[in-house]
């Protein structure tokens, strides 16, 4: 053992890493025990963690562990404040990122992944956010971390101080420790590639799996990544874009020989219910989170009374589902009608910035005023950036209210009530037809909103019931007022979600998670109508469209629901993280990233029987995806004409 002292504080770091993940597995363990027990041969998240250990751990030991072998003694004394500092860094963050991991689950269902990474970017609204709703448990990890920190420097000399050892020693030693740090960041000898987080996929609970693996090990993972974001075809298969072009074609409703342009694949021409002389205006009211399981007309909670009452007056659609479970995608889905790219949302995407396909570049061309209506600051998310290089004419965002004239600022910003009178008030003062996007923050977490407004369904106030009680109430005031202005009777008003609160499931895709509502109300839209055949959030748009009263050319893949067909079976796709799932009526294609592709026949949202997968399903599946790649990477979902 004395020939290995000089590795002591590499030997010391892995220990003590070691003892952080497998404890904090542990505790994951019991503390989400009844989902995870379920999932047949449960134990082997403890194998399977304990390999994700040695992987990052390795890596991370890679270095030191080179220089405490091939420098001389001398030298490493010189330097021992390096070791000492660079182990407890590292220490450090695994006990950071294995705290911040319980929280973390609760609201993504996962271990920290890119959603952490981007949120990195947004220090105020989530500081805000983690102080309001988490301060008990921030300031627990604030207080273990501190200690855990001046205990470590403490002891730092007697655990991670290089020791004397024969240069000699080292030297002959140098082999075998290279061949263990290989061997443990490869994590095994007969694969043809590393093993990574896809290898603790054992089960069809996604929960489950991720238990299977640490947190500074899916956080490094999800950066190293990225880089797939220009390889979708690694990830999931390849595909020709011809082929994959086609299959989204035959989902669509274009006839025969309907698409009019060879450089725009997508393009077609969609026609209106009935040409309007002067067309109707648009209002979209995108509602943050508001899950179908909120919303008492589609069975869920009685927390919606004024979205209930105006179902009456428009049509529902009860068997929607969103692409996504971030804002990002809704507005992806809702404002481009773009199918769920593999990568990140193209809001944030570079070459989309400007001349892509949206909503207002489309109505722009038609003389439309265009605007983005949002309480908080809309820089958040990328959000700003992207309206206003694809048709956003007029931002309106935190900067643009009076405090004077508010009812209450919170974490997110203004408050929906102030959002929807802001958006009520610009309305009125337009001369000519006009679109425009109303976004709603009251009921994110920390779910704050003004007092005296609604009769609370919990007892304490700043909770999601609360929360999603009073972006109902918003909504109907914004109603109240829009009804008694010229323009109302001339708009086409759509209400539909962004995505759901939390998604989690013990599924691979937890598909009743992904299921919201939709709303379209106005002068050209059937009252009290139902619409109940499954359908995607990307095929809102064109269903709105066509009520405007315009003759109009899109690049949407998406289709209008109240024309098509009723022996057409229902689609939609979810993307959760990385794993995509494609529904056709109730089979599902499940693609996780360097994984074959599993199927599974719904009885319900909840209950998944396995079943062979169906080739052509699947290839349509994979299509889907690789279009989205295709179409993004070579600009080609765009108008005839790019505005700028």
């Amino acid at each position: 053992m004395k020939k290995l002292a000089f590795l002591k504080p590499a030997l010391v770091f892995v220990g003590i890493a070691l003892a952080i993940t497998t404890l904090s597995r542990l505790a994951l363990f019991v503390l989400f025990n009844d989902r995870v027990s379920e999932t047949p041969d449960f134990w082997l998240i403890f194998p399977l963690g304990l390999r994700s250990d040695l992987i990052i751990i390795s890596y991370l030991s890679f270095l030191p562990v080179l220089l405490l072998t091939v420098l001389p003694d001398a030298v490493l004394q010189k330097i021992k404040g390096f070791f000492k500092v660079y182990f407890i860094l590292f220490l450090t963050l695994f006990l950071l990122m294995e705290l911040s991991t319980p929280d973390f689950i609760r609201q993504y269902d996962t271990r920290p992944n890119k959603i952490f990474l981007d949120y990195l970017i947004y220090p105020k609204e989530v500081l805000g956010t983690l102080l309001k709703s988490y301060w008990m448990m921030l300031l627990a990890a604030t207080v273990l971390i501190a200690c855990f920190v001046w205990i470590a420097m403490r002891n730092a000399n007697r655990l991670f101080a290089p020791r004397k050892t024969a240069y000699s020693t080292k030297l002959l030693l140098f082999p075998i420790v290279v061949f263990l740090l290989v061997f443990g960041a490869r994590g095994s000898l007969t694969s043809k590639r590393p093993i990574n987080v896809s290898n603790a996929v054992f089960s069809v609970d996604q929960l489950t799996n991720c238990l299977g693996l640490n947190s500074l090990y899916t956080l490094a993972f999800s950066a190293y990544a990225l880089k797939n974001e220009d390889n979708v075809e690694k990830m999931y298969g390849k595909m020709s874009e011809e082929e994959a072009i086609s299959r989204v074609r035959k989902y669509m409703d274009v006839p025969d020989g309907g698409f009019t342009s060879d450089s725009i694949p997508l393009l077609h021409v969609t026609q209106p219910d009935s040409i309007r002389q002067t067309p109707y205006n648009l209002v979209i009211i995108l509602e943050e989170s508001l899950g179908a399981e909120y919303v008492g007309c589609l069975g869920g909670k009685p927390l919606t009374p004024e979205i209930d009452k105006l179902a009456r007056e428009g049509t529902l659609f009860t068997n929607l589902y969103a692409t996504g479970t971030r804002s990002v995608r809704g507005i992806e889905a809702v404002v481009t009608g773009f199918l769920p790219s593999p990568s990140e949302s193209v809001v944030k995407l570079g070459d989309s910035q400007s001349g892509f396909y949206t909503v207002a570049a489309l109505l722009e061309q038609k003389g439309y005023d265009t605007s983005f209506i949002y309480g908080g600051m809309a820089n958040f998310d990328n959000m700003a950036s992207f309206f206003n290089g694809n048709g956003f004419n007029r931002i309106i965002d935190e900067d643009d209210f009076d405090p004077a004239k508010t009812a209450f600022h919170g974490t997110w910003g203004y408050s929906d009530e102030d959002v929807m009178k802001k958006a009520n008030d610009y309305y009125k003062t337009l001369r000519k037809p006009f679109v425009s996007l109303i976004f709603s923050s009251s009921n994110h977490e920390p779910f704050e909103f003004p007092d005296g407004r609604i009769a609370l369904h919990d007892k304490k106030k700043n909770t999601v019931n609360n929360a999603m009680k009073y972006a109902d109430y918003s909504v109907g005031k914004f109603f109240d007022l829009a009804k008694k202005e010229d323009y109302y009777k001339n708009t086409i008003f759509l209400v539909i979600a962004d995505h759901n609160t939390r998604t989690f499931g013990k599924h691979l895709v937890p598909i009743h998670k992904f299921h919201i509502p939709a709303l379209l109300i106005g002068p050209n839209v059937e009252k009290g109508r139902r619409y109940d055949a499954l359908c995607s959030q990307i095929d809102i748009q064109p269903t709105t469209l066509a009520k405007l009263g315009l003759q109009l050319e899109t690049p949407m893949p998406g289709r209008n629901l109240l024309r098509l067909d009723p022996k057409t079976p229902g689609r939609a796709m979810m993307q959760f993280h990385d794993i995509n799932a494609f529904r056709v009526g109730n089979r599902v294609v499940v693609m996780q990233p360097f994984k074959k592709p599993l199927q599974f026949r719904l009885e319900n949202d909840t209950v998944f029987i396995p079943e062979a997968v169906d080739i052509e399903l699947s290839k349509d599946a994979l299509g889907h995806v690789m279009s989205s790649y295709y179409l993004y990477k070579h600009e080609k979902f765009r108008l005839r004409k790019i505005w700028r």
